[in-house]
């Protein structure tokens, strides 16, 4: 590699250590309040297929399989779709998604805080895009109503139903009516939501029967389901036009049938974990009745009911001083910095599961206490 390439390499990674956005792969020991595997089911077992560890090649050449079908099929009618397509990752579901159906005619209004992969997916489209603020159904309705008459093609609205970094739930039932209203597209990430909500975990968009009003959902595996990849759910048409024009779907190796028994046995497990998903509704009750008890300013509690919890420590530094402080008391639980969030609203992430001890959770906010009572006295 050149010597001027490897330099540009180095001062890039300076300036992250510099600002304390560094980052570093590790392993992350301790009580876990930091996974997404909101139900536990990551860590049960699964007979994996024998028949074959590879694909051998996408869908579209040698992949294909009619179990692949099958499966998608169960995927859509789970959530009251018409069909679905799998995906190797909700990262390459919603950048592909939205890449592709963006044409230059078209309009995206993202939310504020939609996931990264669907920022990209908007970037790598050919459409316009505009943002509202956060779950703000006054700025959604402006901005659809300035757009209206100027727009030649479609527009799309993009959403996440659980959001991950702020753990609130978008308003979607009036986002929805206001996408009916204006004739703008509906498409929603149940990345997070997929497995916690509804019935059998059949999601947020599914508990509000909300399936004719959307144009396409991404589900994500890798979440309370405790696996890995994706699926859209969707008409048939859009089906079709996926497998067509979208390039992370045609451009990626098949999952092989030991990953398709796999998420087979996935979503079984997942639709009955009625027992987990009560429990992890009580630890957040839980949760929620501790945080009003301990001597921590309650503003910087985000303002969630979600298993998504957060507390707000602004700089990167005081942030990553206690989530350092936790880890080395035994609590794997992560600091959120800017950019990933806005400068200012760097947090503690706090994920809770069905398996969190009360005990623990006891722990943890102690260990919170202690910090900002040393904080504020060190500051006195």
């Amino acid at each position: 590699m050149s010597k001027m390439a490897q330099d540009k390499l180095r001062c890039a990674l300076k300036r992250r250590k510099d600002d304390g956005t560094f980052r570093a792969l590790n392993v992350m020991p301790g009580i876990d309040f930091s996974s997404n595997d909101y139900l536990g089911l990551a860590a049960l077992p699964l007979n994996a297929d024998p028949q074959n560890s590879g694909a051998t090649g996408s869908r579209l050449i040698t992949g294909h399989d009619e179990k692949i079908s099958e499966l998608e099929t169960h995927i859509a009618q789970f959530h009251g779709f018409e069909n679905a397509l799998m995906f190797s990752s909700g990262y390459a579901a919603n950048t592909g998604l939205l890449a592709c159906v963006g044409g230059a005619d078209d309009l995206i209004i993202s939310d504020a805080l939609v996931h990264a992969s669907m920022i990209d997916g908007i970037r790598l489209s050919y459409a316009s895009r505009a943002r509202f603020k956060h779950n703000d159904l006054a700025d959604l309705e402006a901005q659809l109503m300035q757009y209206l008459g100027q727009i030649r093609g479609q527009i799309y609205v993009a959403v996440e139903a659980l959001y991950s970094m702020d753990g609130d739930v978008a308003p979607l039932t009036e986002i929805a009516d206001l996408c009916q209203r204006y004739g703008a597209a509906l498409i929603v990430d149940e990345a997070h939501s997929n497995g916690v909500y509804g019935t059998n975990g059949q999601g947020l968009v599914a508990q509000l029967a909300l399936q004719d009003k959307v144009f396409a959902v991404v589900y994500t595996f890798g979440k309370a389901i405790g696996l890995h990849g994706a699926a859209i759910c969707g008409s048939d048409i859009l089906k079709e036009y996926l497998i067509n024009f979208c390039r992370t779907f045609i451009y990626t190796t098949a999952p092989s049938l030991s990953v398709t028994s796999a998420t087979w046995q996935a979503y079984k497990r997942m639709e009955n974990a009625d027992t987990a998903r009560q429990d992890l509704q009580n630890i957040i009750e839980n949760f929620k009745d501790k945080i009003r008890t301990i001597n921590v300013e309650p503003s910087q509690w985000l303002n969630s009911q979600s298993p998504i919890q957060g507390l707000l420590i602004p700089t990167n530094r005081r942030a990553k001083a206690l989530a350092n402080k936790l880890q080395m008391q035994g609590f794997a639980v992560k600091a959120i910095l800017s950019p990933t969030v806005p400068k200012g609203q760097e947090r503690l992430r706090i994920s809770l599961h069905s398996f969190n001890k009360r005990a623990d959770i006891d722990a943890l906010l102690s260990a919170i206490e202690a910090w900002h009572i040393y904080e504020a006295g060190l500051a006195a």
